[in-house]
């Protein structure tokens, strides 16, 4: 039987979401303890891979058993069991079929930014002290809509076939004492959206002019966007199924 499981994770003290021959991650934390509940080997798939220091408001990844689960009592056992920056919200059973990652339709990330010294930010948010103009990162992140090429915002040398993505919502706004980015996309090329932050900052910061976006998504060369802006302030928000009841 296949069930998904609904989870989120501060993700400061892992390597990322995927396993890392040296290096601990959330995937191999969360097998290993689905692994001891149930008692046999469990390997889980994910929505997506999140970079070291990242952070997931909401996670999916799906698993496979020989048999019907309690889930309930699985979920409250995984509470127990797991750390505490690893929080487990349901269980539920799926298709055969159902994949966490494949069926996804789409993702949905915020980068967040505080304008002052915080010591209770510092790992949860990206500090900028410098003034930045709001609207006119606005404007620029209108350019970032549709189905593009976006080879100019992804890592070097990654193993994707396309770098074409659809992106569907793009903006800043401030949320209390925040900066908040929100973007939502069919699919994210690996440190897109660090990427694509540190590109709209210089335009913020009028390093560079209006029009930056387009020139630099037109170029497809990373080496024309701004520098990746640090993990803590990145978090997974939503991943959304259409073929996949994830409801309550």
């Amino acid at each position: 039987m296949r069930y998904f499981i609904e989870f989120a994770y501060n993700g400061t003290s892992y390597h990322g979401w995927q396993r890392q021959p040296n290096a601990i991650s959330v995937q191999q934390v969360l097998e290993e303890a689905l692994s001891l509940l149930l008692r046999q080997n469990i390997s889980v798939v994910g929505a997506g891979r999140t970079d070291a220091g990242v952070h997931a408001k909401q996670m999916f990844a799906h698993l496979d058993v020989a048999k019907k689960l309690d889930v309930n009592e699985l979920v409250k056992r995984l509470n127990n069991y797991l750390p505490k920056d690893i929080a487990i919200k349901r269980v539920f059973p799926v298709k055969a079929d159902a994949h966490a990652r494949f069926d996804a339709t789409l993702r949905a990330y915020e980068y967040i930014i505080v304008p002052f010294k915080d010591p209770f930010s510092q790992e949860s948010a990206h500090h900028v002290f410098l003034p930045l103009d709001v609207e006119v990162m606005n404007q620029e992140a209108k350019d970032l809509i549709g189905r593009q090429d976006f080879e100019c915002f992804s890592k070097s040398h990654t193993d994707v076939h396309t770098y074409f993505c659809t992106i569907t919502q793009a903006g800043w706004q401030k949320v209390g004492d925040k900066l908040v980015f929100t973007i939502a996309a069919d699919r994210f090329l690996r440190n897109m959206v660090r990427a694509v932050v540190g590109t709209l900052l210089d335009v913020g910061l009028h390093k560079k002019p209006s029009g930056h976006i387009k020139k630099v998504i037109a170029s497809k060369s990373r080496g024309e966007a701004g520098v990746s802006v640090p993990a803590q302030g990145l978090y997974l928000t939503r991943v959304e199924y259409s073929d996949i009841e994830i409801d309550e």
